[in-house]
């Protein structure tokens, strides 16, 4: 009897793994949900002609004409990958929501010395407010508070 038993039982188990990957839902059988907000490796703004400040808030990397090319209301966010609390920050504009007619621009913190300079950047998770022309408007850092809230809370 157990020799009929352990290949039963084999055949079983075979079948059972067999199953698991025949059945199993599969990364391309996801859906996005809609979203108004970006993923954490924010992507640049492909036309922005057509976007309105009514249109949801959304999140981007920066690049030399993000600003110019941005409507509504801009906001610089001085992001370092290594940096804890910029994670955290990231994490929470992510989730959001962003409020409508604003982008977020996430700027390297690293390798934008210029930037930094220009805006008096002097640590990660600072947020400069800028207008249509790229001048500072206000400037808050979020490294004790990073979320989303705060950011709203203390620059719109």
């Amino acid at each position: 009897m157990k020799k009929v038993i352990i290949p039963t039982l084999a055949v079983a188990a075979a079948l059972v793994v067999l199953g698991v990957f025949l059945f199993a839902p599969k990364a391309n059988d996801y859906k996005p949900v809609a979203s108004t907000k970006q993923g954490s490796n924010p992507q640049p703004i492909a036309d922005s002609t057509s976007a309105q400040t009514s249109s949801p808030g959304t999140y981007i990397d920066y690049s030399a004409s993000a600003v110019a090319n941005t409507p509504g209301t801009k906001i610089l966010f001085f992001h370092a990958p290594w940096c804890p609390q910029c994670k955290a920050l990231e994490a929470s504009i992510v989730k959001g929501p962003i409020p409508a007619g604003t982008t977020i621009i996430k700027v390297d913190y690293d390798s934008s010395q210029t930037l930094r300079q220009k805006y008096g950047v002097t640590t990660q998770t600072t947020l400069v407010l800028v207008d249509d022309n790229g001048n500072l408007v206000k400037k808050y850092v979020a490294y004790s508070t990073p979320s989303l809230d705060a950011l709203i809370n203390n620059l719109l």
